[in-house]
């Protein structure tokens, strides 16, 4: 069975593997009936938090979650959904703004047949909507009972204080909780997001420990990628001839050697790492099929030796990130040249 820990400062328990819903539906497993099978399986197992979005599969994986759950098993669910993301073709259709916010928490709840959300979670910062205009809103939720605490989702470091702060002047709900990317081959959370997250006392549930897939023992050298929608949709991430996914496979090699010497699958050492850090509240498995959650449900049984642990840490380097691609986010400051150039030609 899968053991419990603390979320955040809250009084809230939960298990320490979150079963993440994004496989669920037309992105993945379009089966409902067997995606509401893994969901029985992940219960039955011990697993007592499901995260899913309003953008997975376009609210079907909301669907799925909320059939699962209904005929008594909702209760003792803590139950997770985000918003954010581009619902439809209509381009106002997103965002972190009020009026959205709104209107998302609604349809969520019907695709989820609840009457509460246990953790509405911003799924990406947007630098130009006022924090303070989300955090509003979400207050407003809380109060009306629709939903229980407030998360963030890859946000950075500034933005999690920053979101603390605003709680603390406007006398707002506080945000509880971070989902940051975090595996053996993305680890640039531990340099300020993680510790951040500690001296704020917020849950941590990290998403994709096993890096998308590259430690499932799927990727080896000489092997051409697995061919997925995943690697069609996000080349920069999973082309194997990039040179940033070349080191990935470099060091998924000496990985999955290391597992091999310590009697594990790289299945298990991935998540194993993950919970091993401190801040980690519960680690987010995505299986897209009853097989991939069976092969993750015992990593909540390892422990990871200190020379294990000092292997992985000379494999990979605490705080590197191998593919900046991996982080998750980039902030509009990077991405858009117009906010770091005063002119086409630059300042003279």
């Amino acid at each position: 069975m899968v053991g419990y820990r603390p979320f955040g400062t809250t009084g809230v328990r939960i298990s320490s593997l979150t079963l993440g819903a994004m496989n669920f539906g037309e992105r993945g497993n379009p089966d409902h009936e067997d995606g509401i099978r893994i969901i029985h399986r992940a219960l039955d197992e011990g697993i007592t938090a499901i995260d899913t979005a309003d953008v997975y599969s376009q609210g079907e994986s909301e669907q799925i979650v909320g059939k699962a759950l209904e005929g008594g098993r909702r209760d003792d669910v803590f139950l997770a959904t985000k918003f954010h993301g581009q619902i439809g073709d209509d381009p106002r259709h997103r965002g972190n703004s009020r009026r959205w916010i709104i209107r998302a928490v609604e349809n969520s709840l019907r695709r989820l047949r609840t009457d509460w959300i246990d953790l509405y979670q911003a799924h990406r910062p947007e630098p130009d909507t006022d924090f303070d205009e989300t955090l509003g809103a979400l207050t407003d939720l809380v109060r009306q009972g629709k939903i229980r605490y407030i998360g963030t989702s890859t946000f950075e470091p500034s933005a999690i204080v920053e979101g603390q702060w605003i709680a603390r002047r406007r006398g707002r709900e506080r945000v509880v909780s971070e989902q940051p990317p975090y595996s053996i081959l993305a680890r640039g959370v531990e340099r300020e997001v993680l510790p951040v997250a500690q001296r704020y006392g917020l849950a941590v549930i990290p998403w994709s420990p096993l890096a998308g897939g590259w430690l499932s023992g799927q990727y080896h050298a000489g092997l051409d990628a697995p061919v997925s929608r995943r690697v069609d949709r996000l080349p920069a991430r999973f082309d194997p001839t990039l040179p940033a996914n070349a080191a990935k496979l470099a060091a998924v090699a000496e990985l999955t050697a290391l597992a091999d010497e310590a009697g594990l699958s790289l299945i298990h050492l991935a998540i194993a790492f993950v919970l091993e850090h401190p801040a980690v509240t519960s680690a987010i498995i995505g299986p897209r099929t009853l097989a991939h959650l069976e092969s993750q449900l015992g990593a909540t049984k390892v422990t990871l030796s200190r020379d294990v642990l000092d292997r992985i840490d000379e494999i990979v380097p605490p705080g590197t990130t191998l593919n900046p691609a991996d982080a998750g986010y980039e902030p509009p400051s990077l991405a858009d040249p117009a906010r770091r150039r005063r002119s086409a030609g630059g300042v003279r």
